[in-house]
């Protein structure tokens, strides 16, 4: 198999190929993948004409041929010849793979097409690769739904009963900002290209703000760091609400003209004094008082929200009292001004031309959430569930690894009774129990277009280098199965590319993708400074109607945690599972290089809960609650608050020290607002583990 050069810079009989990254990431980067005379790709890089990317890419994308010509990579369809998990497969052609499930998938189907259940979410961000063909497959068969909620839902179930959906101010004119609040955020790692932005603002005078749990790397280069308690965001907050209605910190005509609901939340907000916020956040009230006032008082101010800050109960509600700030300063009367999570909800994407729903039968059949995935396999059929799963085809996700509670979602994958394929480039923990793995394309060998979380640009991304081996494109594979089942409807025809026009059809300028990679929606630089906002009244809602309607609380409000630290004296210590700064969920945990930077599997554990353990520097350490137990290297360290562990994920199971990783712990239960897991909202206990069998695994 070729390999890619070193070089540093591309002679001029080499060519550039205009491309997108691919991964679940808000920056969403342009790229331009150098390809040599022998087809094989030498280098990629950022796209310096493209104004976010501006010619730098993360560390992990940086290495992207490393990961298209991976030793490891899947070539060959391969079927299974041991016990599931094994991981023992032997190669066999696309005609008997394609044919073998499909005749699978047509028995299942003739008696409950509901026993089929596909399985997939982020792994390539690509409207082709990732939400076309594959969904008009799906529909047509009348398998289950699903319920994609593993990352992002909560939050957005929050900005749409709040702003009316995905949107919020431009990510750019964050380099005009004089405050800016980073919350629930480690920029540097998750959002480099924002984080260039607000360095842009920091240089011209501009103050930051960290709010997390942890003292990530972002935390390190702010001028203020609020180490607060995970699950606590709302009280916060609301606390902020409180001292600008005190100290009539607000934009009144603002209040007036634009927002749903002020008298209901002011009276909400004045129960939360900084005293009340501080105790629940485990925070000075000072530092609450300090925060309103720079809120209040500084123009424009800006909030960079993430989506780690919405993975406990009351996540939807967080958000919600999050996004309500901006309204009540007139922050979104500046361009410099408002709050960002995501933008998605700004592309006029055209979802149902891609997936086409109207292929379902005339009964839309169930849905079934990917994040209790660990629970659903196991379910038996009753009246209230349908069918017992049978069949599970996974693409673009490894649930093995990701998914919460995870020693359960490895008894329902360990089934001998499921059908299971899995479209992959290498052989993943999911991998492992699959019957069969299809060899799927990099983004560097297939068509895709995107749009993105955190900017307002579309990117085209256009195959740079041939498939490697017998590598297949999500979308193709859907179609050579749609053929093999029978399904006769033109649109099971239409090819990547034509998906790719599909996508936005005359919404988006596609001779420009063509041309230069990318296309800049036409949007206003301020879009709600004078209101105008997508939710039901053309308001900002503080109350929502609609949550209401559901007989849920239609004010913002801080909701425990389901795992209150001091709840459970077994388990003392609150844990968060931030990502690991060199992956990106399970994806990039087998490129060499990136899993030597990072070196093996870690809790953070502040020096105090360290030495009330005996716990030393590096000691491998088990930790542990009523789910599982996971063993891991302890790194001693403030980056931990007292009372919280950080468990830096995600590591394939395999790679890890006793073949677990850290969602062994983890929960099924879900978030007050779209259904979405609870990864932060998790107590522990951390032990100094001394057994033969953590000597064995620090060899």
């Amino acid at each position: 198999m070729p390999t890619p050069s070193d070089a540093k810079s591309p002679p001029s009989a080499l060519i550039q190929v205009r491309g997108a990254c691919p991964h679940d990431c808000p920056d969403t980067c342009a790229l331009l993948t150098t390809v040599d005379e022998h087809g094989v790709a030498t280098r990629v890089q950022g796209n310096p004409d493209h104004r976010h990317t501006d010619g730098a890419l993360c560390a992990k994308v940086s290495k992207y041929t490393e990961r298209s010509y991976h030793p490891e990579r899947v070539l060959t369809p391969l079927k299974r010849i041991g016990p599931k998990g094994s991981g023992q497969f032997a190669p066999v052609t696309w005609d008997d793979a394609l044919a073998h499930i499909a005749q699978r998938l047509q028995s299942i189907a003739a008696r409950a097409p509901e026993a089929v259940l596909p399985y997939s979410y982020a792994g390539t961000m690509g409207m082709v690769q990732g939400e076309s063909m594959d969904r008009r497959f799906f529909h047509k068969l009348g398998a289950s739904q699903l319920d994609r909620t593993i990352c992002a839902s909560a939050g957005a179930e929050a900005l749409t009963q709040t702003l009316g959906g995905k949107v919020g101010m431009k990510v750019e004119f964050f380099a005009e900002s004089q405050l800016i609040l980073i919350w629930g955020s480690n920029s540097i790692g998750s959002n480099l290209h924002f984080w260039r932005y607000a360095q842009q603002a920091k240089r011209s005078g501009a103050k930051l703000v960290c709010i997390d749990p942890r003292k990530s790397e972002t935390a390190d280069k702010c001028q203020e760091h609020i180490q607060l308690r995970p699950g606590t965001d709302a009280a916060l907050a609301l606390a902020l609400m409180h001292e600008l209605i005190v100290h009539d910190w607000l934009d009144h005509d603002y209040i007036a003209r634009h927002t749903l609901g002020w008298e209901q939340l002011r009276e909400r907000a004045l129960q939360w004094p900084p005293e009340r916020a501080a105790e629940v956040c485990g925070i000075p009230q000072e530092q609450i008082r300090q925060l309103a006032q720079d809120y209040g008082t500084t123009k424009p101010a800006a909030i960079r929200l993430n989506y780690g800050m919405q993975r406990v109960r009351g996540g939807g509600n967080a958000v919600r009292a999050v996004a309500c700030l901006p309204a009540l300063t007139g922050a979104w009367r500046h361009r410099a001004g408002g709050v960002l999570l995501s933008s998605s909800g700004q592309f006029p994407a055209q979802r149902a031309v891609l997936q086409r729903p109207d292929l379902m039968p005339a009964k839309t059949p169930r849905t079934i959430n990917m994040s209790t995935i660990g629970d659903d396999l196991l379910r038996e059929a009753s009246p209230t569930f349908g069918p017992k799963v049978e069949a599970i085809v996974v693409y673009n996700s490894n649930p093995v690894a990701v998914a919460p509670d995870s020693s359960k979602v490895v008894q329902g994958f360990a089934r001998e009774d499921l059908f299971t394929v899995v479209l992959e480039h290498f052989r993943t923990d999911t991998a492992d129990y699959a019957d069969y793995i299809l060899p799927a394309t990099t983004q560097l060998e297939h068509w895709d277009i995107h749009l993105s979380y955190g900017h307002t640009d579309v990117l085209l991304n256009r195959p740079a280098i041939a498939p490697q081996g017998q590598a297949r494109s999500n979308a193709q594979i859907f179609r050579d199965l749609a053929a093999r089942m029978g399904f006769t409807e033109p649109c099971f025809a239409d090819s990547d590319e034509a998906l790719c026009r599909q996508a936005f059809s005359n919404a988006v300028d596609y001779a420009l993708l063509e041309s230069q990679g990318f296309a800049t929606l036409a949007l206003p630089d301020a879009p709600f400074a004078e209101g105008n906002f997508p939710s039901p009244s053309g308001k900002c809602e503080f109350y929502s109607a609609r949550l209401a309607a559901q007989g849920l609380d239609g004010l913002p409000d801080h909701l425990p945690n389901y795992e209150l630290q001091g709840s459970d004296a077994r388990y003392p210590l609150a844990m968060i599972s931030a990502p690991a700064r060199n992956f990106l969920n399970s994806t990039f945990v087998n490129v060499t290089s990136l899993r030597n930077i990072e070196g093996r599997p870690i809790l953070e554990i502040h020096p105090d809960d360290a030495e009330a353990r005996g716990i030393a520097n590096d000691a491998v350490v088990r930790v542990f609650n009523d789910r599982g137990s996971y063993l891991c290297h302890a790194t001693v360290s403030r980056r931990a608050r007292p009372g919280v562990v950080n468990g830096l994920g995600i590591w394939w199971r395999k790679l890890g020290l006793n073949g677990t990783n850290v969602n062994e712990l983890t929960s099924q239960a879900l978030t007050d607002l779209g259904r979405a897991p609870t990864f932060y909202d998790c107590l522990v206990e951390v032990e100094a583990c001394n057994t033969p069998a953590a000597a064995q695994a620090t060899t």
